[in-house]
């Protein structure tokens, strides 16, 4: 574990160093997050917190955060410098440290602690935090934050979860959040990378709405409290933070709850996810804060938290396919590869473009977003096109395998059993 850990913070600093010298940092303005990114990488192992340790003080010279929209050409394919080195550091990140965790994670139900020391020396978190906070966002950066998640999830999608859980609430505080929320929760995030956030929003109930809630919020002297379930809540016994959706006064909302003794915990195995720790959470008159005001759109909050699912669903499957080409290649039946046979051969050719067309419509959707348009539609088309092809890929990948695809000696039943999350959990992230 430690050859482990030390060869991740090498991965960060060697990143770090690498760019260290670039134009590019003023340019982009990082060079504020690499000195922190190095001063984090440079920490020797964990601070032993308990939950119950960690508090959250309201920072009364905080203003709040509203990130401005990108102006530029609606769907430019083109990636920027900047977003290009994240890509490739995630994509190094993905295959070096995430696939070889993945197995066994999958197999303990757990998820790998190291992982947070990688987070923290990578920087993810500074992705989302915005400038004045010491992170890198200076605009709203819907299509970077795909583009991680996409390349994370070529590595094993459960851990892509896990690592993007804390990113994900940030992102939606720096978005959704009211003044009060903000300073309350984001100079907490920036100071302490140890801190673990979450969502609950699922429940259990037939055919999910996630408009139509049993979970319920009431105001008590302008003091919120929940009552409630909510299953599938990944990190659920770990995290300190949760934001968590409920129906208040007849109306789907969502409310910041801080850890406490009326949040009770059951943990909750499911098919798929297993490395992120799935739990129910019941809450019971839990003291909760109201995560946005006047300006909050409940049907964006679940729209951006789609999105991403749907972009580790596009990485999942492309990990998918090049396993598979690799396997037709090498494997042999009849004295060649199975990959001569046109039914194989034709089968990885509509993967690959279907992946397309999945990434075309993410894409399509996050850069409108990004842009301050409209993009319900865009959204909805992509989650329904995502969860539809997700599935068929993540079955013929099963199958090109043959009894192998049955096995966990190869990847492939991990990938399709983590693949059918993306018809059944709404949101839960957050681009």
């Amino acid at each position: 574990m430690t050859n482990m850990v030390n060869k991740a913070q090498g991965l960060g600093l060697n990143l770090i160093t690498k760019i260290a010298g670039s134009d590019l940092l003023d340019q982009f303005k990082l060079r504020k997050f690499v000195e922190k990114s190095l001063y984090q990488g440079s920490k020797a192992g964990f601070k032993t917190l308990t939950a119950t340790q960690k508090a959250f003080k309201s920072e009364s010279n905080i203003t709040k955060q509203r990130l401005p929209n990108q102006s530029k050409s609606l769907f430019d394919l083109s990636l920027t410098e900047e977003q290009q080195m994240t890509v490739d550091a995630m994509d190094q990140f993905a295959s070096e440290v995430l696939y070889p965790l993945a197995h066994q994670a999958d197999h303990d139900e757990k998820f790998p602690n190291q992982l947070w020391q990688y987070s923290t020396d990578l920087g993810l978190n500074y992705y989302a935090l915005p400038e004045a906070l010491g992170g890198v966002a200076s605009e709203k950066n819907i299509v970077s934050n795909i583009l991680i998640a996409e390349r994370l999830a070529k590595g094993d999608f459960s851990l892509a979860a896990g690592l993007l859980s804390t990113f994900s609430v940030i992102n939606a505080i720096t978005q959704w959040g009211s003044e009060h929320v903000q300073a309350t929760y984001l100079p907490s995030f920036a100071e302490d990378t140890e801190i673990q956030a979450s969502f609950a929003v699922q429940e259990a109930t037939a055919a999910f709405n996630p408009l139509k809630l049993k979970t319920k919020a009431i105001s008590n002297q302008g003091q919120f409290s929940i009552t409630g379930e909510k299953t599938l809540v990944m990190l659920g016994e770990t995290a300190d933070v949760f934001l968590v959706s409920a129906d208040f006064n007849g109306k789907a909302d969502v409310f910041i709850v801080n850890r406490d003794p009326s949040i009770t915990v059951q943990k909750t195995s499911a098919m798929g996810l297993k490395a992120t720790e799935t739990v129910t959470l019941k809450f019971d008159n839990s003291p909760a804060q109201r995560l946005g005001d006047d300006d909050f759109n409940y049907p964006a909050f679940l729209d951006l938290g789609n999105l991403m699912w749907c972009a580790m669903a596009v990485g999942t499957c492309e990990a998918v396919k090049q396993y598979c080409i690799q396997y037709a290649n090498e494997r042999t039946a009849f004295g060649e590869p199975i990959s001569h046979r046109q039914s194989v051969a034709f089968m990885i050719a509509d993967m690959a473009i279907e992946i397309e067309a999945m990434r075309m419509l993410v894409l399509n959707a996050t850069s409108l977003a990004e842009a301050g348009q409209p993009f319900h539609r865009e959204a909805y088309l992509a989650r329904l096109l995502c969860a539809e092809k997700s599935m068929k890929i993540g079955t013929d990948g099963v199958q090109i395998l043959g009894g192998h695809g049955f096995t966990k000696e190869h990847p492939a039943e991990r990938w399709y059993r983590d693949l059918r999350a993306m018809a059944i959990l709404h949101s839960g992230l957050h681009a």
